[in-house]
Formats: structure tokens, C-alpha cells, sequence
């Protein structure tokens, strides 16, 4: 009889918490639009900004490397709604956001000037096959990342992210104004607004407050003259991504090179995943929800290639925002997706959302950034204040994060190894607490610091 009673009250706790807060709740076209929007306008920028970067250091034309962001929104569109509703093992079933990743940008710089735009692609290619390979096999080596490791991972991917975040609000990276007055005004006015709209919104209207932000900022922006919508003349009504748009090469070197990358990204997936499952759902990540999502990193990576793109992973700072809001409906979330779909077939959609000003972005990102560091110190916790635990996070913190803010300290280091861990504290931290774990003996587990 008690049991009966407490499954009728985890139902009606269930019915009373809002849809948007449920995984698999029923909720309506009208309502999950704005929560996707908001999330894709969260990382809209971010997904483009690699191609462009890459198709400048090799010049690229700009017919070509237009043509590339459209495959970039509509390759990130398709690999968001796979994570949700994975097909076959391919994808976690979790609110995991899809883009082009930064993390490739270094390297593919190297190789794109070397071997060309086709020797970036036979590399993500075929590096690609292989972290689906890794990710499929999960469950032999998932064992060896506990915890700890995955919790400090997740705080290194949030201080990482927090200059990122820093640079949005001063007027984006390279920007020869950055720090301009109009760019402050413009952060400090979203970020405000987020604030103000998160405290006097009431229901799950709050949730809303980075898109209410940006809508502001937007406004404030363009009223200021920070908003370019030039494009929009010169763009077509509809375009098709064409497939194979360059002749893919295939040199050893560099799908090395790309997979050692793909290893660092497959590290910064199980962070996102293992975050997402602790803030999001109040709960662990399962070894079939981390494989599904690296195996999902690696397959859509390699079709991505194929569209004419840069390898795709989790945005961190969409995680961020599940912190933020709790809003973990893949329904939701999947209408993001196919607005980055269609964002991908009609240019002109695309000119729109790209044309949020970086401050504006900034102000709003601030937040999202801070709550996965929190969240990372959190779960950190959660593991225990053994005096090994704390060893393993404080030191691999420590060096991840010190050594890539003084990335001259890698001065002797071959150029490969530069390449991939001088500026990217979070493979740093991964190595670092990886190697602790191993060597550290277990029977200190139980000691209290």
C-alpha cells in the first residue's frame, strides 16, 4: 500500500513540474520555439566563426567560403537532432547541442597551408570514422575516466570558456575596437536585462531571460548602429549545400594529427555529456549515453566533411545554458535544430541570425559561463574531499590552466604538441588527471583531506 502511494505521489510531483523541464514532456510547437531559438542564438556566432577563420588563413574565396557556412548551420541542425533522437547507437538521447568546433582551428590552420582545403577534409574524414570507432567501444575504456576526472574536465571546459565570454563583451576576438565604450554599453545592457527578466518573469517565462537579453541587446545594438544587415541584398532566396565541394586528400601526417584532436574533442564531449546529465537531470551520465554522444561527435564529423565542413562536436556553452534555465526538453531543443536547418537552406535567415553584434552575445554568455564552472565545483564536491580527489583536481587544474594562460612554456615542445595542448586547458586538465588517477594509489581514497 505504501508503495503504491509513493509511485501516486512521484506522478503528481511529475504532472506539476512543467514540460520544458522534462526530457520527454508534450510540449507545443508555439512554446518550445522560443527556448530553441534561444538556444541557437547562443551559439549561432560560435558555429560559423571556425570556417570563417580557417577560409581566411588559406584564402578562401568568398564565394566559397559563404557557401561553407550555410553546410555549417545545416550540418550542426542534423547533428543536434541526431544527438536527441539517436539513430541506431549513434547519438546520447540527451539535449546536447551540435557545431563546428573550435577545437580543430589550430590544427586545420597548419594542415590547410600545407596540403590545402582538401587535405583538412580527408583528414576530418577519416579522423572522424575513428572517434565513431572509439565511441562504439566505449564501454571497454569508459572505466578508466571516474569521476573526478569527468568533474574536473567539466570545471576546466567552464574557465575556458570564460574568456571567451570576456572577449564576446569587449567586442569579439581581433576586433582592432575592442573595448570601445559602445561595446560595454551594449554587453552591460543585455547582461541587465537577462538579470532583470530572470527576477520579475514569473513561471517558466524566467527561463527565457538569455533570449529576452539578446532581443534587447539586439534592439539597443542596432539602434547604435552596430548592426550590419548588408548581406541580405546580395544573398539567394534558397540554397542547396553542395556535397563534395572540394577533392578530399588523404596524407598521413594529417589525419594523425586530426586524431589526436579528435581525442581531445572526445574528452571535451564526456565533459558536456557528464555536465549536462548533473545539472540538467540530477543524475550521472550512463556509459550508453557517453557512447552514443562521442560516436555521434565522430560520424557527423565525417559527414560533415563531405558538406565541406570542419569536425562538429557539443557546445559547451549550450550546456551552460542548461544550467542556467534547467530546460532539458528535447522537443525544445530540437526546435533550434530545425531552425539551424532552415537557417542552412535560406541564406537570408542565416544574414539575420549572424548578425548579432559579439557584445550582445557577450553580455548574455557572462552567465551561462560562470554556471558550468560552478556547476564543475559542484560535482567535484560530490566526489568527495579525499585528500587523492583533491590532489587530482587541484594539481591537474592548476597545471591545465596555468600552463595554456603561459603557452610559452611549451617552448621546447615539437610543434604537434603545441598544436594541441598549448592553448587548450581543457586537454591539459584531461591529461593531467588522467595520469594522477593511474598513479596515485587508491588506498588514499579514504583519507580526508
Amino acid at each position: 500500500m505504501n508503495a503504491k502511494k509513493a509511485v501516486a505521489k512521484k506522478d503528481s510531483v511529475q504532472k506539476n513540474v512543467d514540460a520544458i523541464y522534462q526530457l520527454d514532456g508534450k510540449l507545443s510547437v508555439g512554446k518550445a520555439i522560443p527556448f530553441g531559438l534561444q538556444h541557437i542564438l547562443a551559439m549561432f556566432v560560435a558555429n560559423i566563426a571556425p570556417i570563417l577563420i580557417v577560409a581566411g588563413v588559406i584564402k578562401m574565396p568568398v564565394e566559397q567560403s559563404g557557401a561553407l557556412v550555410q553546410s555549417a548551420m545545416l550540418i550542426a541542425g542534423i547533428g543536434t537532432l541526431i544527438q536527441l533522437f539517436p539513430v541506431w547507437r549513434i547519438g546520447s538521447g540527451l539535449p546536447i547541442v551540435m557545431g563546428i568546433s573550435f577545437t580543430f582551428v589550430s590544427i586545420a590552420c597548419v594542415i590547410g597551408s600545407k596540403y590545402g582545403y582538401g587535405g583538412i577534409m580527408g583528414a576530418v574524414l577519416v579522423g572522424g570514422i575513428l572517434e565513431g570507432i572509439l565511441g562504439l567501444g566505449a564501454r571497454y575504456w569508459r572505466r578508466l575516466i571516474p569521476p573526478i576526472v569527468s568533474a574536473t574536465v567539466v570545471t576546466s571546459i567552464g574557465f575556458s570558456l570564460l574568456a571567451v565570454g570576456a572577449n564576446s563583451f569587449g567586442g569579439g576576438f581581433g576586433n582592432p575596437n575592442f573595448g570601445d565604450a559602445n561595446y560595454i554599453l551594449v554587453g552591460t545592457i543585455t547582461l541587465f536585462s537577462c538579470i532583470g527578466f530572470n527576477i520579475f518573469a514569473k513561471s517558466f517565462y524566467k527561463q527565457l531571460s538569455v533570449l529576452f537579453g539578446l532581443i534587447v541587446g539586439y534592439i539597443v545594438a542596432a539602434a547604435m548602429g552596430m548592426v550590419d544587415l548588408s548581406r541580405l541584398a546580395a544573398v539567394d532566396m534558397v540554397a542547396i549545400p553542395k556535397l563534395m565541394p572540394f577533392t578530399m586528400e588523404f596524407h598521413a601526417d594529417a589525419i594523425f594529427a586530426f586524431f589526436l584532436i579528435f581525442l581531445v574533442s572526445a574528452t571535451e564531449t564526456i565533459g558536456d555529456t557528464s555536465a549536462m546529465t548533473a545539472m540538467g537531470l540530477g543524475r550521472d551520465v550512463t556509459e550508453k549515453e557517453v557512447a552514443g554522444s562521442i560516436t555521434c561527435d565522430g560520424v557527423i564529423s565525417s559527414l560533415s566533411s563531405v558538406f565541406g565542413c570542419m569536425p562538429i562536436t557539443s557546445f559547451s556553452q549550450n550546456v551552460g545554458l542548461i544550467a542556467m534555465t534547467k530546460v532539458v526538453n528535447r522537443i525544445a531543443i530540437a526546435s533550434g535544430a530545425v531552425i539551424m536547418i532552415l537557417a542552412g537552406l535560406f541564406p537570408a535567415l542565416g544574414v539575420l541570425l549572424a548578425s548579432l553584434p559579439e557584445s550582445v552575445l557577450g553580455g548574455c554568455t557572462l552567465m551561462m559561463f560562470g554556471s558550468i564552472v560552478v556547476s564543475g565545483v559542484q560535482m567535484i564536491a560530490g566526489c568527495g574531499n579525499s585528500h587523492r580527489n583533491i590532489t587530482i583536481a587541484s594539481l591537474a587544474l592548476s597545471i591545465g590552466i596555468g600552463f595554456t594562460q603561459a603557452p610559452a612554456i611549451f617552448k621546447i615542445a615539437p610543434d604537434l604538441v603545441k598544436n594541441v595542448f598549448a592553448e587548450n586547458c581543457v586537454a591539459v586538465v584531461f591529461i593531467v588527471a588522467m595520469l594522477l588517477n593511474l598513479i596515485l594509489p587508491k588506498d588514499k581514497e579514504g583519507e580526508q583531506a
